[in-house]
């Protein structure tokens, strides 16, 4: 499979929202918490999010979104809220 194969049939870009959402469940589940208590204006050192699990994250959401995340773009934008924006905007 190649990148070229998401094109206009594929899934529709999805808004900062939906994106910062799927953060959230995936935080949640990772710390064993509930959705509502993750905040998305926190950092993600707040979540103690070691690299492995930013790795992790990426990978999922790379899967998700169907576009390559460079892993370490997580610490340019440090809370859920700015890294959900950024993504939409690609």
């Amino acid at each position: 499979m190649t990148a070229d194969q998401s094109g206009p049939s594929g899934d529709a870009s999805k808004s900062a929202e939906e994106i910062q959402d799927w953060i959230i469940d995936y935080l949640a589940k990772e710390l064993d918490a509930k959705p509502s208590s993750i905040d998305p204006s926190a950092t993600f050192d707040s979540f103690a999010l070691d690299s492995a699990t930013a790795i992790g994250m990426t990978g999922d959401l790379e899967n998700w979104l169907g576009k390559r995340i460079d892993p370490t773009i997580v610490y340019d934008y440090p809370t859920i809220q700015e890294f959900s924006n950024y993504l939409a905007g690609q």
